[in-house]
């Protein structure tokens, strides 16, 4: 079996990955540098490669994605007919929800603005502050990433409740789950409400006028899932009357956000470029070695595979 890996993994990592198939032959490139002669030689190929290049992959049989995400990869004819498609899901937990707590708990203190002060080099008191203990915390997207959300902001104190489509059991940190039918109920009594969900016909601008009116006077937004989960005219007409004290968006519609885009002005945000789950925290590389690696050893075996996408 082949391997071809598009990921820029330490030895440690490498290793963990191979565990899963020992007595296959691994090749590691990059995806500016890996040829169409590997593409085609590979019997598995893990990481995003560019979609119009699957077409050459003749002996294809598993695209291990490393991203969760995998919205480019379905459409007909992209994968390869006989291969399997699988996604990263449960490797960004960690990354995606440190990366969102800590912009809200920065936006609660004010530290955002203090450090556009500071640039200015403005000795300036941006009153009041709020806090995560004893908030209620609303979490839109209860799997792998919002779990990992509802147990930081747990042991800050706050009390959450999780949103998905079906109640099931309640994982830890959460103190309640409900589903997408009970937002009208929710959101009014939310101080703070981050979402995770995935691009769907359901989620896509669920979060307009409608949803923001809905929103306790003074409640934070944040947004980790896809940027087409909000209306943005709504969200800065929003921040721009008060209803909202602040959002915080990793994702954006379009992405790179163009820089005459309004919603970079809108008043109380804060928007990183969409780097919450890409690489930056090592944790993420040695999660993706590892589902690689079980996939690999059940693609062996005949077994099912971990995170398959039905195409």
């Amino acid at each position: 079996m082949n391997v071809l890996v598009l990921l820029p993994l330490t030895e440690a990592q490498r290793v963990t990955l191979e565990a899963g198939a020992p007595d296959a032959t691994y090749t590691y490139a990059t995806h500016v540098g890996v040829t169409d002669e590997q593409v085609a030689a590979a019997d598995v190929i893990v990481g995003n490669l560019d979609p119009s290049r699957l077409g050459i992959a003749r002996n294809l049989r598993l695209l291990q994605l490393n991203s969760a995400g995998y919205d480019k990869y379905v459409a007909p004819g992209i994968v390869p007919a006989g291969a399997a498609l699988t996604c990263a899901v449960g490797a960004y937990g960690q990354a995606v929800s440190e990366h969102m707590f800590a912009m809200i708990l920065a936006m609660m203190k004010h530290l955002d603005g203090y450090r556009d002060d500071e640039r200015s080099h403005l000795w300036t008191d941006r009153g009041q502050v709020t806090t995560f203990v004893g908030a209620q915390v609303l979490v839109l997207g209860a799997g792998d990433i919002g779990s990992h959300f509802a147990q930081l902001a747990s042991a800050f104190g706050a009390h959450v409740t999780g949103v998905r489509r079906h109640v099931g059991e309640v994982p830890a940190g959460f103190d309640a789950m409900r589903t997408m039918d009970a937002l009208p109920d929710l959101l009014p009594a939310a101080d703070v409400v981050v979402a995770f969900l995935p691009s769907t016909d359901a989620t896509r601008g669920l979060a307009n006028a409608e949803f923001f009116a809905s929103c306790k006077p003074g409640a934070y937004f944040a947004n980790g899932g896809r940027g087409d989960f909000v209306v943005q005219p709504d969200l800065i007409a929003a921040l721009e009357s008060g209803q909202l004290a602040g959002a915080a968006l990793d994702v954006t519609t379009p992405e790179p956000l163009p820089a005459d885009d309004p919603l970079w002005d809108a008043p109380n945000i804060f928007i990183t470029p969409h780097v919450a789950g890409q690489f930056h925290l090592p944790t993420v590389l040695t999660n993706i070695a590892a589902i690689t690696a079980e996939n690999l050893a059940h693609l062996e075996a005949g077994e099912p595979l971990r995170n398959r996408v039905e195409l």
